[in-house]
């Protein structure tokens, strides 16, 4: 007989993607652990996903089921495309002979036979196959049997005792259909996963995945956003920026328009968030590919994931005005990424924008802001969840961009989703105003924290010929009304607009 491993520091893999990052390596051999979570969170999915990833590496692994049938485990793996060929699957379910009456108990109470019975059979299991990894799904069947919280945490013990000795590593699951929830086996596992399904009032239901404990090791808390799709969950470890701080000096990049450049200071500095305002059809997601197509123009990569307008769309309307983006596509120089808000958990967005930067991008285009928070269930979180990830994008040197819609067209009344001075280092604002009886548009920089920049207000125009950005709108008073006086050019004639096209 082995000794229970010693050695905290040695892991086995859980083979869930992501999941080994939240647990900071792995689960510690010859430890019990405890996966817990209502059904349809995804217990089963993730126990084979364990087994799988131990007979991958060779092991004899071990699944000891007292619900579901070697059939119906069976058919969870081919869903998901797996051979179950590798696994060893125990059943201990009574047969269907305790459905005749002459078979019920009428001295000794059922659980007094069947608990020690259903002990006997998963020992014997283990003595026959000898496995690496177990899995026993599920421990609700065993605290029915048990009846009373003691008997129970006796039950527990001693399985964890004789399977930690036999150098099994081991996940109980639990699914919370017993008659009484305790905290009994939660104090006995080195290690309690807790399996999350929350419903939304539209769209995908989201899924979380907590670690509640974890003796001995500086895993990474919180909620965990995760999916189950055709191969097994897929866990998106929560972003956390403070790790993730590289020192570099930071370049400006061009628009690729000398007037654009001129007016935010020579370009916008590496490391920095830029939000782009405006009421609907100023321009503001012509202007953020502006800046893409800036770089593919330099061989720089970058990325743009859209909430809002169809990605075919959006590139049609880019090269209308020039822009060759999908050219850049071609090339490797640019992914452009469709997102559908009632489908996307927060944790998987920063887990591809994430992936993005470790391509190596330089600029990430979010677009639209109002977008992102739809794709958040709590708006009361949304100004964490993007302070973080923009924290994230600066630390790694990378320029963002965030398109974010004004609601109203006209005035000083314009309103926005979210505070900007918070979550952004650059504002630039565009504008609607009247004059000549015409509807015009302005460009100005609010706030730019990385150099010095224009304080004017210039005349702004997306037509077939491009993105134009004009002279200073030095004749006219109150642009920001919307509906501004012509001071003249001290002429008395000419057209309002002369000397403002640039």
């Amino acid at each position: 007989m082995q000794a229970q491993n010693s050695v905290t520091n040695l892991f086995l893999g859980t083979g869930v993607p992501g999941l080994d990052v939240v647990l900071a390596g792995g689960l510690t051999r010859d430890r019990l652990y405890l996966v817990e979570g209502e059904p349809g969170t995804g217990k089963t999915t993730l126990a084979l996903q364990f087994l799988n990833e131990g007979a991958r590496l060779g092991e004899t692994v071990l699944y000891i089921t007292l619900a579901e049938t070697a059939v119906e485990l069976r058919s969870v793996a081919e869903s998901h495309g797996w051979d179950m060929g590798g696994i060893q699957v125990e059943e201990i379910i009574p047969n269907e002979n305790a459905l005749d009456p002459d078979q019920q108990y009428t001295i000794f109470h059922p659980s007094e036979i069947e608990l020690g019975s259903t002990t006997q059979r998963i020992v014997a299991a283990i003595e026959k196959y000898k496995p690496r990894r177990v899995v026993l799904d599920s421990l609700s069947e065993l605290q029915l049997l048990a009846e009373s919280p003691l008997r129970y945490r006796r039950q527990v013990l001693a399985l964890k005792q004789y399977l930690t000795s036999r150098s099994c590593t081991t996940i109980f699951l639990d699914d919370r259909t017993a008659l009484s929830t305790d905290l009994q086996v939660r104090s006995v596992a080195h290690a309690v996963l807790t399996l999350e399904l929350a419903d939304q009032a539209y769209g995908a239901e989201r899924r979380r995945v907590r670690v509640v404990k974890y003796r001995g090791i500086a895993f990474h808390g919180g909620a965990h956003d995760y999916k189950i799709v055709k191969g097994g969950l897929q866990v998106y470890p929560r972003l956390v920026a403070a790790g993730s701080r590289v020192e570099s000096r930071r370049r400006q990049l061009s628009s690729g328009l000398a007037e654009l450049d001129q007016l935010i200071g020579g370009g916008l500095e590496e490391g920095m968030s830029t939000l782009i305002s405006g009421p609907p059809g100023t321009g503001k997601s012509s202007l953020a590919a502006q800046f893409v197509h800036a770089a593919s123009q330099r061989g720089e990569a970058s990325a743009m994931f859209l909430f809002e307008e169809a990605r075919n769309n959006m590139l049609n309307r880019c090269a209308n005005l020039g822009m060759d983006l999908s050219g850049a596509i071609d090339k490797g120089l640019l992914t452009v990424q469709q997102i559908d808000p009632a489908e996307l958990a927060p944790g998987q967005f920063a887990h591809a924008i994430v992936e993005a930067v470790e391509r190596g991008v330089r600029i990430v285009v979010i677009d639209s802001l109002n977008g992102y928070l739809n794709a958040v269930p709590d708006e009361r979180f949304l100004t964490i969840y993007l302070h973080e990830l923009l924290t994230y994008l600066g630390q790694r040197g990378v320029v963002s961009i965030i398109v974010g819609v004004q609601q109203g067209m006209i005035g000083t009344g314009m309103t926005t989703a979210v505070d900007a001075s918070y979550i952004a280092d650059n504002v630039i604002m565009l504008r609607y105003f009247e004059a000549a009886g015409e509807v015009q548009q302005a460009i100005s920089v609010f706030k730019k924290r990385g150099s010095a920049h224009e304080r004017t207000i210039r005349r702004f125009q997306v037509n077939q010929g491009g993105i134009k950005v004009g002279a200073v709108l030095k004749n006219f008073h109150g642009i920001l009304t919307g509906v501004p006086t012509y001071t003249g050019d001290g002429t008395g004639h000419g057209h309002p607009l002369d000397g403002a096209h640039g």
